[in-house]
């Protein structure tokens, strides 16, 4: 029997992962009471027990709740049941914007700030998040690309990668990504838009594309960003880290950021121990 627990931060989409687990084949329970816990395992992985894949929802009600969860979780290990953490997790800032968009109250929020019940939240279940077998922080990830990643794991039964990479172009007359780990800016190429015939074009068409990598600077820019990352990326990997934004940015993000942010991603798309994705953000608006 394979038996997942999904847990993690309130909206960061665990209802979701249940979701797209159970239509992957999983029996799907949410919110089970604790003290049942460790005897619904019990029936579930009983030898004439016709379910083989299981998911039990497990949520952060109150910090002494959590714990005896975690106490539950721990006795069935010791038990020699087998089982695998699944941990939903989101930026603050995004917690926070859909908390205000869907404006419901967080459960652990005190004198109804969200803000204060998403750091006790974080810190109550700081513990699980690192015996976590899979950690998904889906801060920029859209349902599609959370539906890839649970059928990654769960049904394909992929390798896991915990570092999701994104490669987001951008125009510094828009202002900075809020989430960018590491912004370049590529400002130092002559710039398409003074090209009358390139001007309404964008780094998706090849005109652009031949004309910013037709000077030897943008090859020879990519080439160490490359090396740069490759370098990274296993050591962000090791140090646990889940999420990596890599910003390339230009005057208005139309052409030379996603010209080169596209290159930059063909490079690093073949490698298998991370998620990559690519985004760009001003693409239809920039100058």
């Amino acid at each position: 029997m394979r038996f997942v627990v999904v847990t993690g931060m309130s909206g960061g989409g665990k209802r979701t992962a249940l979701k797209m687990l159970e239509d992957a084949g999983f029996y799907c329970v949410d919110n089970l009471p604790v003290p049942l816990l460790e005897k619904f395992v019990e029936l579930i992985a009983m030898p004439n027990s016709e379910i083989n894949k299981v998911a039990l929802g497990l949520d952060v009600r109150s910090d002494q709740l959590f714990e005896e969860a975690r106490k539950a979780l721990e006795n069935l290990k010791k038990s020699g049941y087998l089982f695998e953490i699944l941990f939903m997790d989101a930026s603050n800032q995004v917690l926070l914007k859909r908390y205000k968009e869907t404006r419901r109250k967080h459960p652990l929020s005190i004198g109804g700030r969200v803000e204060d019940g998403i750091n006790r939240e974080k810190e109550i279940l700081k513990t699980i998040k690192e015996e976590s077998d899979y950690v998904i922080d889906t801060s920029n990830l859209l349902t599609r690309e959370l539906k890839e990643e649970i059928d990654r794991i769960f049904v394909m039964n992929e390798e896991y990668n915990s570092l999701m990479v994104t490669i987001l172009s951008f125009g510094f007359k828009n202002g900075i990504p809020a989430d960018a780990d590491l912004v370049f800016d590529v400002r130092f190429l002559p710039n398409p838009y003074y090209i009358e015939e390139l001007k309404h074009m964008t780094g998706n068409d090849q005109a652009v594309q031949d004309y910013v990598m037709g000077f030897p600077e943008a090859g020879e820019f990519l080439a160490k960003l490359e090396d740069m990352i490759r370098f990274l990326i296993p050591n962000y990997v090791k140090e646990g880290k889940y999420q990596l934004v890599i910003g390339i940015g230009c005057t208005g993000g139309k052409h030379r950021s996603v010209t080169l942010a596209n290159e930059l991603y063909k490079r690093l798309r073949d490698q298998g121990n991370y998620g990559l994705k690519i985004y760009h953000r001003d693409e239809k608006q920039g100058v």
